[in-house]
């Protein structure tokens, strides 16, 4: 009686060993996921709002926040729809596109995503999983600023594929004091902008690039004259100054233009050659880095005779050239007018 009892106790025990054994090893193992979130991690609202989905899906397709309507025009894709393959369709002015099969499809309104979902949602009746695309091919009238330097600033409208010269023509071309690059901010959510040193504003929400406005203009670049998307912003900066005081015949400020740099020789010659008694030998460069003033030495007597290399100089430099007694009042002069912006001639090419 005892061992058969014996026995029993010993039954149970193994049967609740291999109980908590296979609890533990439950435990252990990973929870189970579903197959549409694996590998992807979860994320809290907060963390959602200090970084921007965007941001990690960034491209440069029209995908996320753009909501289609009338005159749209847009491109089907998928196996399953050769016959339209090919072909583009335009949004009607009731909002609707023609799809094989299905007929009507209502897209006014919907982000791409959503009118992907709904197109295959119709295509489903007739088609065992259908994975039909779209693809924006030319947007409707959509708003994009020109600002700066430009005859006509402002607002103007992107009816469909505008690229950045024709956006620049149509805010009426830029100005004679127009600096020498170009910005274009882009919000993410219509992609990144597809040029080489492009980056992320430090909210991560806008792609910031810069081009060259003579390569682009002269062809040397034609890949940086891009296609301008809504929302855009274009921005064309003032050329930046060079200044030449002292013994001259005419001192001022002259526009760098579409320049980056001007050499000593050519400031010398827009300020139309030295004026009466001047020493060439001690002409100095003074440029601002930072918070301090620097001076880089130039003798234009040994320019001028070919026996040395020309200097550059860079916006708001200042070439001093004195005149035989030394004094420094001009130069004294000239960096009072650039301070307060007064009684400075400017100079345009």
């Amino acid at each position: 009686m005892v061992s058969k009892q014996v026995k029993s106790i010993g039954l149970m025990a193994m049967g609740w060993a291999m109980l908590f054994g296979t609890l533990g090893a439950a435990g252990q193992s990973a929870p189970p996921q579903n197959s549409a979130t694996q590998g992807t991690p979860i994320q809290t609202a907060s963390a959602t709002e200090s970084v921007p989905v965007a941001k990690t899906g960034c491209n440069a397709n029209v995908r996320s926040t753009y909501l289609l309507g009338p005159d749209d025009e847009l491109q089907i894709a998928g196996p399953e729809l050769e016959e339209a393959a090919a072909k583009t369709v335009r949004v009607d002015g009731e909002g609707d596109i023609q799809v094989p099969l299905v007929g009507r499809v209502h897209v006014a309104g919907l982000t791409v995503q959503q009118a992907e979902k709904e197109l295959n949602k119709r295509l489903s009746k007739y088609i065992k999983n259908p994975q039909a695309a779209l693809d924006v091919k030319e947007l409707r009238s959509q708003p994009a600023s020109v600002l700066g330097a430009v005859n006509t600033p402002g607002v103007h409208q992107v009816s469909g594929r505008k690229t950045l010269l024709e956006m620049i023509s149509m805010a009426g071309g830029i100005r004679a004091d127009a600096g020498y690059s170009i910005r274009i901010t882009r919000q993410v959510d219509w992609g990144c902008i597809p040029l080489p040193g492009a980056t992320l504003d430090a909210s991560g929400r806008y792609s910031v690039a810069q081009v060259n406005l003579q390569d682009i203009m002269s062809a040397k670049r034609p890949e940086e004259n891009i296609q301008i998307l809504p929302q855009d912003v274009v921005t064309v900066p003032k050329a930046e100054l060079v200044y030449v005081a002292g013994a001259v015949k005419k001192s001022g400020g002259f526009i760098l233009g579409e320049q980056e740099r001007m050499s000593v020789l050519k400031a010398l010659s827009l300020a139309e050659g030295f004026g009466s008694a001047p020493d060439p030998r001690h002409a100095r460069i003074v440029r601002n880095v930072g918070d301090k003033q620097e001076e880089i030495p130039v003798d234009l007597k040994k320019l001028l005779q070919g026996k040395g290399s020309d200097v550059t100089m860079q916006g708001n430099d200042i070439l001093f050239i004195p005149d035989s007694t030394g004094k420094k009042v001009a130069l004294r002069i000239m960096e009072a007018a650039i301070q307060t912006g007064t009684g400075l001639a400017i100079y345009h090419p």
